[in-house]
């Protein structure tokens, strides 16, 4: 095989692992949740390491939430976000219900060493100013005090969506290089033609470059993430009841998934099947379970609820979607490139777009359709999200974000079937012009409707 780059000079090439897309943990949203934890635990790491000369006088930890971390974070669980990371939980190993009931005590003891704790109250969490001047709007500030409350060191992070993390002065890591460097669907497809090597190959190889990981610990890490994903569906399939906070909101996944077994010689009970299933992932991600960022926590009922389709209606194997998977996850990079994945950066086009685009392309790489084809099912699903608003009610990821991904993975699956059936020649928007315009909505987008709960139906449903 050859790894050779083809002759394009790429700067600041696409660097992204999979499995930072792709993640493991406890819903209900990877920019409130998965970030915040993973930057508490950071600043532990910090403090510990650096302890031994402010030993003597250090009295607290403070932290500090901006723009819709402090809008919604009530909802969202970033409180308890903050304190797992703070006493040495990672998502990836969280236990839900634990996780679930953190603040039923309202005191705890962040362990520094052996012979040091802090004592860390519910009201060291600040939920501050909306508006702000930092470099994301998701910002979190760590400080370190002294029992006069003066600030002996502090640290200002960002969560960038789908649990990503970034602080000030932070800089990409050093990982490997991969072997085939692009930063936009026209350089990506290039490489393919130049190279003949198909969409999948090309970001495994990336992901040995990036990670060093072997090829079979890759596929090892997909199937784990696959099972993940389905074991959310087949809980929330039959989790009757009702979700946490104030909303009341009964699960719909059972009903509906009843609903499509009474009828299954119907030409609806397809649709109504995927929609179950993306239902029954929402739910999970809304009640503080496990589920897969996708490549959000509240988009994580999109591309699982179309991956359940493949395995059980169209019998299709877990390696066969693992490269399926590998496929879609090209789109999640250049949209997190080149745009954005956080609802608070992009609104809802951002979470519920980019999975429909991803599952949409996943589809089509599954049927064994060219790249054109796959660039084109992408651009329908993204197009057709363009301009949507990021308004959960009360804070809580719940309405519309569950309907939303079933919505979602429809609409992926209605892409797919418009570009399989067209001729991607005559399309006259590409993948890269439709993420550009992406940006520049979300730029152009009033915050109310990003993640803050003061807009759209976040202000218009006010009784539950």
């Amino acid at each position: 095989m050859d790894l050779s780059q083809p002759a394009i000079d790429i700067i600041n090439p696409i660097k992204t692992s999979v499995f930072e897309l792709f993640k493991i943990g406890p819903g209900p949203s990877s920019s409130h949740t998965i970030g915040p934890m993973k930057a508490a635990y950071d600043f532990l790491q910090l403090i510990r390491s650096d302890f031994e000369e402010k030993c003597n006088s250090v009295s607290k930890i403070k932290c500090q939430l901006f723009g819709s971390l402090s809008a919604t974070g009530k909802g969202h669980g970033t409180d308890r976000a903050v304190l797992a990371g703070l006493l040495g939980w990672l998502p990836e190993s969280t236990d839900p219900e634990e996780f679930s009931k953190l603040w039923d005590v309202k005191v705890h003891d962040i362990n520094i060493n052996e012979q040091k704790s802090i004592v860390f109250h519910e009201s060291d969490i600040i939920f501050d100013a909306l508006q702000h001047d930092f470099d994301f709007s998701n910002t979190l500030i760590f400080s370190l005090r002294d029992e006069n409350d003066t600030v002996l060191c502090s640290k200002k992070y960002y969560s960038v969506g789908g649990g990503f993390i970034q602080w000030e002065n932070w800089e990409e890591p050093e990982v490997g290089t991969p072997p085939y460097r692009y930063r936009s669907m026209g350089e990506l497809k290039k490489i393919m033609a130049d190279t003949n090597i198909s969409l999948h190959r090309i970001i495994l190889e990336n992901e040995k470059a990036i990670s060093g990981l072997s090829e079979k610990e890759i596929y090892t890490k997909l199937e784990a993430i696959i099972e993940a994903m389905c074991n959310a569906i087949e809980r929330g399939i039959y989790a009757e009841g009702v979700l946490p906070g104030f909303i009341k909101l009964s699960r719909k996944a059972p009903r509906v998934f009843k609903r499509a077994h009474s009828m299954p010689n119907t030409p609806d009970s397809f649709l109504i099947f995927l929609n179950a299933y993306s239902l029954a992932a929402s739910e999970e991600n809304a009640a503080g379970n496990i589920v897969v960022t996708a490549p959000t926590s509240g988009a994580s009922g999109v591309i699982p609820g179309v991956i359940y389709m493949l395995r059980h209606h169209f019998h299709h194997r877990t390696k066969h979607i693992a490269d399926s998977l590998l496929a879609s996850a090209a789109i999640g990079f250049l949209v997190k490139h080149n745009a954005s994945i956080s609802g608070a950066e992009a609104g809802c086009m951002g979470e519920i777009g980019t999975a429909a685009g991803m599952a949409a392309a996943l589809l089509a790489y599954a049927a064994g359709y060219s790249i054109d084809v796959l660039e084109m099912a992408s651009e329908i699903a993204i197009e057709h999200h363009l301009g949507m608003t990021c308004d959960p009610v009360g804070g809580f990821v719940q309405i519309p974000c569950i309907e939303r991904n079933a919505v979602g993975a429809v609409k992926s699956y209605n892409a797919y079937l418009l570009a399989s059936s067209g001729d991607p020649g005559k399309q006259k928007v590409t993948l890269d012009q439709v993420i550009k315009t992406m940006r520049e909505t979300g730029r152009d987008m009033s915050t109310k409707y990003k993640e803050t709960s003061q807009g759209g139906l976040a202000l218009n449903l006010t009784e539950c």
